[in-house]
């Protein structure tokens, strides 16, 4: 669904009275949280989707690093997963899905946290992704309900993902390129847990289908802040992806976070080339950080350590105003 219409479907339930309840929906955050104790919290997320690339080991790995993202993005580390799966019946064969099955189980592991079940469902479309269930310290919880005017915004992926997936599925996308955007989308986050353990970021929030700019408003208007975007600091996959939105390789999801984004966003002389890579719907992409000047030489040597894809310091949070972000060249 797009950011707009998930929107006006969540406005219409209940809000949770449960004072356990920490994190809910209601903020546009990654995942849900729910104390347990005085000292911890559960942290609960789900996410799946249909294939994005051909081979299904691949598949595999980018739908698992994408589902335990949005633990690490709240500052937790996953525990356990359950997958999740629907197939077409007798189109696609045992080989196949546990070969796909196979990609998440190993992506797992390397984050540390157990798959222990699951459930499948004959579907018309392959879907496959996992429901995380991780844990996260009280003190060490990260929102995207913290940011403060001041804070420097730090992205730990380039962007492009959405399209270059939609190019691979056309047969347009550069060998080169395939290359890049599947290493990038089988990176896990796990850097997200290290830097709330540490306390170096104020607040964070993964980048998946709403796009940059999507998830960014959701963060300003969750802490009550605005942002602005310095559009020649944000990092792309590859200079080939510029050609692929030419070539209109753009997703759906892509399209409509760029029309959301009319509303929001003021644009100044922003190109349209790069308006549809702000608004780009990721698959398994990076952390968006709000950092505190004083702490960014400690994330940026961190996110270093960690050989996050990119560290690029791409805007600063601001005092909130209309529209809510401003895209700067």
């Amino acid at each position: 669904m797009s950011q707009q219409a998930l929107t006006q479907v969540l406005r219409q339930l209940p809000t949770s009275t449960n004072a356990k309840v920490l994190v809910n929906s209601g903020t546009f955050d990654d995942a849900g949280v729910y104390r347990l104790d005085r000292h911890r919290a559960l942290v609960q997320t789900v996410d799946f989707f249909t294939p994005i690339v051909d081979d299904p080991f691949v598949y595999g790995q980018i739908a698992a690093a994408n589902a335990l993202s949005d633990v690490f993005a709240m500052g937790g580390r996953p525990l356990t997963a359950l997958n999740i799966t629907g197939f077409p019946t007798g189109l696609v064969s045992s080989k196949t899905i546990t070969s796909i099955l196979r990609g998440g189980y190993e992506k797992a592991a390397e984050a540390g946290c157990a798959i222990i079940g699951g459930h499948t469902i004959r579907n018309p479309e392959p879907i496959y992704g996992l429901a995380v269930t991780g844990i996260v310290d009280l003190r060490h919880v990260m929102t995207n309900a913290n940011a403060r005017p001041g804070d420097l915004l730090v992205l730990t992926k380039p962007l492009g993902t959405g399209i270059a997936t939609t190019a691979l599925k056309r047969g347009l996308c550069p060998r080169v390129v395939e290359r890049k955007v599947i290493s990038l989308m089988t990176k896990i986050n796990s850097v997200g847990a290290k830097l709330a353990e540490k306390k170096l970021v104020r607040a964070a929030i993964d980048v998946t289908g709403f796009g940059l700019l999507g998830h960014l408003a959701s963060m300003c208007r969750a802490s009550e802040v605005s942002a602005e975007i310095s559009s020649d600091r944000v990092p792309a996959i590859d200079d080939e992806i510029f050609e692929l939105i030419a070539r209109d390789c753009l997703p759906g999801g892509s399209r409509d976070n760029l029309k959301s984004a009319s509303n929001l966003v003021d644009w100044r002389k922003t190109p349209l080339l790069l308006r549809a890579l702000l608004t780009d719907a990721q698959t398994s992409g990076g952390l968006l950080l709000a950092v505190a000047p004083s702490r960014l030489n400690k994330v940026l040597a961190l996110l270093k350590r960690n050989r996050t894809a990119c560290a690029a310091i791409i805007g600063k949070i601001v005092p909130p105003r209309e529209p809510l972000l401003c895209i700067n060249k």
